[in-house]
């Protein structure tokens, strides 16, 4: 994975608390913290725009400049108001130090990709796989073919093809997605619409007319 497209200038914060964050976001800015290895947790002040764009994919890995050197780093979480969208919505980063092939642990998104059978429907169980792999080759996602599977079958964790070199963490009898054929209508849901008579007014009725 090239990191050239992933480079971020960063400043040093000095300020903490809810109020300087709230300038910093007024500014532009994103506080994050890094942190790993050993070292200080350092906290910074990213673009929130380029921060915008570049974490829109799952297990991000930037390029920081921190205090004139380059630092790799993983996203490990994106803290979002959930009132707010776009840019806004960004409050807070949580950086992970990473190492040129050093492997990191990290939650994958399942992708689905076909059809199944027709008559039948999916059920994905996982939206996740959890795997260890080299940081810089972190999938942004793991396909799962249902391509033609009929009802009944299921696809479990230890049948997902991994990427090259990477290791499985979720329990391997974990079931990823089924194939299952939808249950029929019930009598009332097939009934047509219209008002319903219950069945002694309609005697009623019956009666009335034969007098």
């Amino acid at each position: 994975m090239s990191t050239d497209d992933n480079k971020l200038a960063t400043e040093t914060r000095t300020s903490f608390g809810k109020g300087a964050a709230r300038k910093l976001r007024a500014a532009g800015k994103v506080p994050a913290v890094l942190y790993g290895h050993g070292t200080e947790p350092k906290h910074l002040a990213l673009d929130a725009h380029e921060v915008f764009l570049l974490v829109r994919r799952s297990n991000a890995i930037l390029d920081l400049q921190v205090e004139g050197a380059s630092q790799l780093a993983l996203v490990k979480d994106v803290q979002r108001n959930p009132v707010l969208q776009g840019v806004d919505a960004i409050e807070h980063l949580d950086l992970l130090i990473v190492k040129r092939g050093e492997k990191v642990v990290v939650d994958v998104p399942v992708h689905l990709e076909g059809e199944s059978a027709p008559g039948t429907i999916h059920n994905l169980e996982e939206t996740s796989i959890s795997i260890e792999v080299e940081a810089l080759h972190i999938p942004d996602a793991i396909t799962v073919s249902i391509e033609g599977l009929e009802e009944g079958a299921h696809v479990l964790a230890r049948d997902v093809q991994l990427p090259s070199g990477a290791t499985l963490l979720t329990d391997p009898e974990a079931l990823v997605v089924g194939i299952m054929v939808p249950a029929a209508p019930s009598l009332e849901e097939e009934a047509p619409e219209g008002d319903v008579v219950p069945s002694g007014e309609a005697s009623q009725e019956t009666d009335a007319a034969a007098e």
